[in-house]
């Protein structure tokens, strides 16, 4: 043992702890809809590269000369370069990214029979179109971000 323990044991022995009558507080959970969109909302933060644009301080948008007339025009894509990105950019594909997600969500809602008939179609459309749009899109970002991706060379 400590040899402070054996000298400071005597002072404690007049000592008493006070009566406290402390109610521990009742927190009750939150709701599935709740813990749902906070994750949602933390994956799209996660997928947009929050973490690389608070490190790296991107600027948001870019600029470029334009060839012919030698005006500057803003850009959204860092063409050519993989591992970098304007803000903008990121946000949006982590959008598109997030949509597809929760379109197969929409998916999986049409498939239950509980639901009407109109309701159900309402989700199989949205589902459908959604998940469509979010794929053409990030094709689209990625050709933006790298010329030539997908483009046959004959």
């Amino acid at each position: 043992m400590d040899p402070f323990y054996y000298l400071l044991q005597p002072l404690f022995l007049f000592l008493r702890p006070p009566k406290l009558r402390l109610r521990v507080p009742k927190v009750s959970l939150p709701s599935a809809m709740t813990v749902f969109a906070l994750v949602l909302i933390s994956y799209f933060f996660v997928i947009s590269g929050l973490v690389f644009d608070v490190i790296q301080e991107p600027p948001g948008m870019g600029v470029i000369q334009d060839p012919r007339t030698g005006a500057q025009r803003p850009v959204v894509f860092m063409e050519g370069r993989v591992n970098s990105q304007y803000i903008i950019e990121g946000l949006s594909a982590g959008f598109m990214i997030v949509l597809g997600g929760v379109s197969l969500l929409a998916l999986d809602a049409a498939a239950d029979k509980s639901k009407g008939r109109n309701t159900r179609l309402g989700f199989l459309g949205a589902g459908a179109f959604g998940f469509w749009f979010s794929y053409q899109m990030a094709i689209l970002f990625l050709r933006f971000k790298v010329p030539g991706y997908l483009v046959n060379s004959q």
